[in-house]
């Protein structure tokens, strides 16, 4: 059902609503000593768009039905439209600790990982099916270095 281009699009969509949450978090946030956190974490969903874009350049695609694609498209925009999961419950402005923060950020990591495992259940290609597992992997990654910096950030 969907290809891998298609699932690019997503990750890349998903991590630029993400950066958008951060970047509008740091204007509420009721605690200062947090923006830098926000800021971090705006600009680690800005580089795994770009992973995100830079592996869709390296993915050979052929198109073979373009009216498909501009519904497949168009199904995307609008069921990611400006998703961004569990973030979007949050209110900023309460939080007043970073090991808190950090809880989000994995919260939100792990959101984005369901996501992508629901969609294999669409894919029939085995060669998207890989792609995909490489994203999976690297929001894992993503955890796993919020996990380390939230031990550093611990009393």
């Amino acid at each position: 059902m969907f290809t891998i281009t298609e699932i690019l699009d997503m990750a890349v969509k998903i991590e630029k609503n993400g950066e958008a949450v951060y970047r509008n978090a740091i204007e509420k946030i009721s605690v200062p000593s947090l923006a830098p956190l926000l800021e971090w974490m705006a600009n680690e969903e800005v580089s795994h768009a770009e992973w995100f874009s830079d592996l869709k350049q390296k993915v050979e695609t052929n198109i073979e039905n373009p009216f498909g694609q501009d519904i497949s498209h168009q199904m995307l925009n609008d069921t990611i439209g400006d998703q961004s999961f569990s973030l979007k419950e949050i209110d900023f402005s309460r939080i007043d600790d970073n090991a808190d923060l950090i809880d989000i950020f994995i919260e939100f990591e792990k959101d984005s990982i369901l996501f992508y495992e629901m969609l294999q259940t669409f894919i029939q290609s085995e060669e998207t099916r890989s792609q995909l597992n490489q994203i999976i992997a690297e929001e894992k990654r993503h955890i796993e270095k919020l996990r380390e910096f939230s031990v550093l950030k611990r009393p």
